[in-house]
C-alpha cells in the first residue's frame, strides 16, 4: 500500500515542488495551504506522514501539532520544515513531538530520505474493529458523532434515548481507552471502522 503523506505549505512554490518530488518518490501526496486546513486534512486524510512548515497562517505548525495530538491518540511521524533556524525553535517542535525539524531551503534527496526512514519506523496500523469488541449499535453512534451530531440529535435519529446515546458512546470511549467522544470517532475513522 502506498503511503499517505500529507504536505502543509503556504508558499505555492514550495507546495507544489514538495507534492511534486513526492509524488515522484512514489508517495500517495495531499497538500493543505495553511494550518486550520492541515488540521481539517491530517484528521480526514489520515496521513502516514505530516510534512508541516511552522510558519503558517490561521494556526501556526506549533499550534497545529498541538491540537493534532490532543485528538489523535497516535499522531504519525510529524517532521517540520522551516526556515526558523534558531535552537529555541528547534527545541520547541521536538517538545511538541516533531520527529524531525528541517530547515529551508529544502534538500530533496535529504528529505526523501528522512521520509523513507520515519515511514519504516512508524507504529504498526490499528488494530482491527473486533478485537475491541463494538457492538453494531456502538458503531452506528460512533459515525454520528464523527459527523457532528449531539446526543440529542443522535437519539432522534435512531430513535433511542439520549442516555441510550451517551451509555453507547461512554462505551466505546472505554474500549478505545479515550478520554473524548471526538477522540473515539478519529480514532474509529483512522481504522476504517466508519465513514465520517
Amino acid at each position: 500500500m502506498t503511503a499517505r503523506l500529507l504536505c502543509i505549505e503556504d508558499d505555492p512554490d514550495t507546495r507544489a515542488l514538495l507534492v511534486e518530488e513526492l509524488e515522484e518518490a512514489g508517495y500517495d501526496v495531499r497538500a493543505a495551504i495553511d494550518g486550520a486546513e492541515g488540521l481539517t486534512e491530517a484528521l480526514s486524510f489520515r496521513p502516514d506522514l505530516i510534512l508541516c512548515d511552522v510558519m503558517l497562517p490561521r494556526l501556526s505548525g506549533f499550534d497545529l501539532l498541538e491540537k493534532y495530538g490532543a485528538l489523535v491518540p497516535n499522531v504519525p511521524p510529524f517532521i517540520f520544515l522551516t526556515a526558523l533556524t534558531d535552537r529555541d525553535n528547534a527545541l520547541r517542535g521536538r517538545r511538541l513531538g516533531a520527529d524531525d525539524y528541517v530547515t529551508k531551503p529544502i534538500d530533496f534527496d535529504i528529505l526523501i530520505e528522512i521520509v523513507k526512514r520515519r515511514l519504516s519506523r512508524a507504529a504498526p496500523a490499528p488494530v482491527a474493529a473486533g478485537s475491541h469488541e463494538l457492538t453494531d449499535r456502538e458503531i452506528e453512534t460512533l459515525t454520528w458523532v464523527a459527523r457532528g451530531k449531539s446526543s440529542s440529535e443522535i437519539a432522534e435519529m435512531l430513535g433511542i434515548s439520549e442516555r441510550t446515546v451517551n451509555f453507547h458512546v461512554e462505551n466505546v470511549m472505554r474500549k478505545l481507552d479515550v478520554v473524548s467522544r471526538v477522540q473515539a470517532a478519529v480514532v474509529a475513522v483512522q481504522s476504517g471502522w466508519i465513514r465520517p
